[in-house]
């Protein structure tokens, strides 16, 4: 008699591939999108349960991707073809995270902005200061990473700010930095920074569209929230 385990066996409701069709990616648990990658289970085991195995060896999917494929063949019903599709689906998250944003991009809001930048500031254990340039109708010309550290006006000085800028005729700037303690409320030294660099752009012709810092579950834009309007204020 075969005892192996078919997911097609399962409701259609438990179904990684049928819930993913029906509700999309976004409502799928990580073990069933790992699932879904691994595709075929074992005699003993589902695609789900060799997912949830990997999940609860390696704690997450970070865990998982700093594994090796060695190391992943070493739980038992994952073999090297299943780890190579694994780590290759992993490889290309991490591609896409660290991927620059297109040039000529419309970035018309600071949600945009926090949803192309969100993965690439939210897991880092220092502040990353980048600056994205703009041409007049809003798209991107190009983004610069300004400094990694800790964010003060000394570190974030107008002239290493506005450089690139100047050099790329940009139109207008968003600046972009994560606060590694996952709270994104402003501090004081940004709204200091922010308000000198109000001021260079206002000298230089240069507009100061928004700042954005990244916490770990959200954003907070000084534009939305009018810090950028009480920097004008202050000039």
């Amino acid at each position: 008699m075969n005892t192996h385990p078919r997911i097609k066996d399962l409701p259609e409701d438990e179904r990684p591939r049928e819930r993913f069709l029906k509700s999309g990616e976004s409502q799928l648990p990580d073990s069933d999108l790992l699932a879904i990658i691994i595709r075929d289970g074992t005699r003993n085991e589902t695609a789900v349960d060799l997912a949830k195995k990997l999940l609860a060896h390696y704690g997450s999917l970070r865990g998982i991707s700093s594994a090796g494929i060695k190391e992943i063949c070493t739980i038992k019903g994952i073999g090297p073809a299943k780890a190579s599709q694994i780590k290759a689906a992993l490889e290309l998250s991490r591609r896409m995270q660290n991927e620059e944003v297109r040039r000529g991009k419309q970035l018309i809001s600071s949600e945009e902005v926090f949803r192309y930048y969100c993965d690439k500031f939210k897991d880092l254990q220092k502040e990353m200061f980048m600056a994205i340039l703009l041409d007049t109708k809003g798209r991107v010309l190009k983004e610069e990473v300004i400094s990694i550290g800790c964010i003060n006006a000394n570190i974030v000085h107008p002239v290493n700010v506005y450089a690139s800028a100047i050099r790329e005729s940009a139109s207008a700037v968003v600046f972009v930095h994560n606060h590694p303690s996952g709270d994104p409320e402003p501090s004081q030294e940004d709204l200091i920074v922010t308000a000198r660099l109000w001021e260079v752009s206002k000298l230089i012709g240069i507009r100061l569209f928004d700042h954005i810092i990244i916490g770990e579950k959200g954003y907070t834009s000084m534009a939305d929230e009018g810090w950028l309007d009480d920097a004008k204020k202050n000039t």
